[in-house]
């Protein structure tokens, strides 16, 4: 992932990567194969979003504040038409979705994102 500058998204994209993982897991046994595509489908669309945003974020060549507040507002709002999408293309085309593990696990996808604010951007804490 050189292409993502932030040391924090780095790693919060992982931690995604390894909760989704486990979700999948947790639920191909308890439910079955559309269980654990439903699971892989939610934290999918969470993970893809996020990175889309860690790349343009990390794009980000402009030296003002001004600068960056506006890459940063277009990052959310391309993540968020990003979202609304996959959830629209996933809802259409995959008929045996397991809706509730399916949000369940976008919704705790986008919480895990949420540490990112947790994460300290570099290795030094002061």
């Amino acid at each position: 992932m050189s292409w993502i500058k932030s040391r924090s998204l780095k790693i919060v994209l992982l931690v995604q990567l390894l909760f989704t993982s486990a979700l999948v897991i947790v639920f191909m046994l308890a439910l079955g194969k559309h269980g654990a595509i439903s699971a892989m489908l939610g934290g999918g669309v969470s993970v893809i979003s996020s990175t889309v945003f860690a790349l343009i974020v990390s794009r980000h060549q402009g030296y003002t504040a001004g600068d960056a507040i506006r890459t940063a507002l277009r990052a959310e709002a391309v993540k968020i038409i990003l979202i609304i999408g996959l959830l629209w293309i996933v809802f259409r085309f995959y008929a045996s979705v397991n809706a509730p593990v399916f949000i369940g696990t976008f919704i705790l996808m986008v919480l895990v994102y949420s540490m990112v604010l947790f994460v300290a951007d570099d290795k030094k804490i002061r």
